[in-house]
């Protein structure tokens, strides 16, 4: 059944337009914008709409431990010290809680104006390290978290089989992630009939592949792996240089740093997604740039990791492609993701406004169109525009909120970024079908009971 949607103002590809009608025909795809139209709707929106936003980079599993590596251990606490926490928590999941655990997530993606989710899944099999009677069970378990919950999808199953340079065997607190070439494509072909085979989220989801890092594979097996999914794979998601130890790591055994190596070895071009990308030099960051790839960033997983931070103004100057990713679940906001990323770079540069340009002067807009292009990118999803063609992923903003009051179009996005925390957010929509209404979701008691069921019997 085909809909039609009138909002009173909408930001377009070109800008903010008034008294905008979308149609929307039964499959979730936009068919028609018109705008200056006052012609009857089957819905009226109350307030700007904008593009839903597209989250790159999740760990589903990792919202069971937020605030949970927040105490110091003695030493000095760094992303590998979290990174112990880390695998104790991954020790107690099973896909049950999993589901449990990535609906509550999704559910609060929603609500902040994500409409999609990457997620980075590399929690393959069971506690003793033994694959599961279904291979792909737990990102099974994410995708059928994000389909019942409403959110869109991109499945990136993670290649993980070492566990460092120069094909390090993996440690026993990695044996849920570990995979060879083969086990591996049985995961990802069970994720792709997964995703197919289901005819009212088929339109949702979207498949990539992941190779965890450049010490979690090397180079025989990245290459047949890419040969293998080139016909199935939209996107392909790695971590990398996000480590000072990660670089020094890398040139002792290449004498080439990640992104070089990479780069040298590989066709790196727009199906890929470079998460972090925190420690690169000038060179590195024109490299990336000129091959058309993402650049996915977390800054608030950043922040909280202590990773450093991206070269974003030389990355911009160079006509780089960027998005942000909520990561280790620390924040589920894209805005304040938004927000500190802008902040990061004030802080460092010791400037205000460093993303704005002359040709695009507002700081939020500007990060918000990064946000959306990239995203739509680096998910293999066509979202990210209210356009024809596109899906209708868009969200609702309350126009009635003192932060958002005698705000012009042009200023409205900046506020929406850089003016506070209260969620301004009030409808959400993918695929065409409403997933939030006034800010809940019509299962939201359900999902959060269950969720916290599962945290305290967890014991986290």
């Amino acid at each position: 059944m085909n809909h039609t949607f009138q909002a009173p103002s909408a930001l377009l590809e070109d800008g903010w337009h008034d008294a905008v009608t979308i149609a929307v025909n039964s499959d979730g795809w936009i068919e028609s914008v018109d705008v200056d139209n006052d012609s009857p709707a089957d819905h009226l929106l109350n307030g700007p709409v904008i593009p839903g936003i597209p989250n790159i980079h999740s760990h589903a599993h990792q919202r069971a431990m937020a605030g949970l590596a927040e105490k110091a251990s003695g030493n000095r606490d760094s992303f590998w010290s979290w990174r112990e926490a880390m695998y104790r928590t991954v020790e107690t999941l099973d896909p049950d809680n999993l589901y449990d655990i990535a609906r509550q997530l999704y559910l609060e993606m929603l609500r902040a104006g994500y409409t999609s989710v990457a997620e980075f899944q590399y929690l393959h099999h069971d506690i003793n390290g033994a694959a599961y009677q279904q291979p792909a069970e737990m990102t099974l378990a994410c995708l059928q978290a994000a389909r019942d919950v409403g959110i869109g999808f991109t499945a990136l199953p993670v290649l993980y089989a070492y566990s460092g340079f120069g094909s390090k065997p993996a440690e026993s607190a990695q044996r849920r992630f570990i995979n060879n070439h083969d086990t591996y494509m049985r995961i990802v072909g069970d994720i792709h009939k997964a995703c197919r085979s289901s005819a009212d989220f088929a339109d949702n989801c979207s498949l990539g592949i992941a190779p965890h890092s450049l010490r979690a594979v090397d180079e025989q097996l990245l290459s047949d792996t890419l040969a293998s999914c080139a016909d199935i794979a939209q996107v392909v998601h790695i971590h990398i240089a996000e480590q000072v130890r990660e670089v020094e790591e890398s040139m002792a055994f290449s004498s080439q740093r990640p992104v070089e190596w990479l780069l040298d070895k590989f066709d790196v071009n727009e199906r890929w997604c470079l998460v972090h990308a925190t420690h690169t030099n000038t060179t590195e960051i024109e490299a990336i740039a000129r091959s058309s790839a993402v650049v996915g960033l977390c800054p608030t997983t950043e922040a909280n990791l202590g990773d450093g931070f991206f070269d974003l103004p030389t990355f911009m100057a160079n006509n780089g492609r960027f998005a942000i990713g909520s990561d280790s679940q620390i924040s589920i906001s894209p805005v304040e993701e938004l927000r500190w990323l802008e902040y990061g770079q004030r802080l460092v540069h010791q400037l205000r406004n460093v993303s704005a340009s002359d040709d695009s002067p507002h700081t939020g807009q500007t990060l918000l169109n990064h946000a959306l292009v990239g995203g739509r990118q680096a998910s293999g999803r066509d979202t990210g525009a209210i356009t024809v063609g596109k899906r209708a992923d868009f969200i609702v903003l309350d126009n009635n909120h003192p932060r958002l009051a005698g705000r012009s179009d042009s200023n409205l996005i900046d506020s929406f970024i850089f003016s506070g925390n209260d969620t301004l957010v009030t409808d959400v929509f993918v695929g065409g079908r409403q997933v939030i209404s006034n800010g809940h979701h019509h299962e939201e008691a359900d999902i959060t009971s269950r969720y916290q069921r599962t945290i305290t019997n967890l014991g986290h």
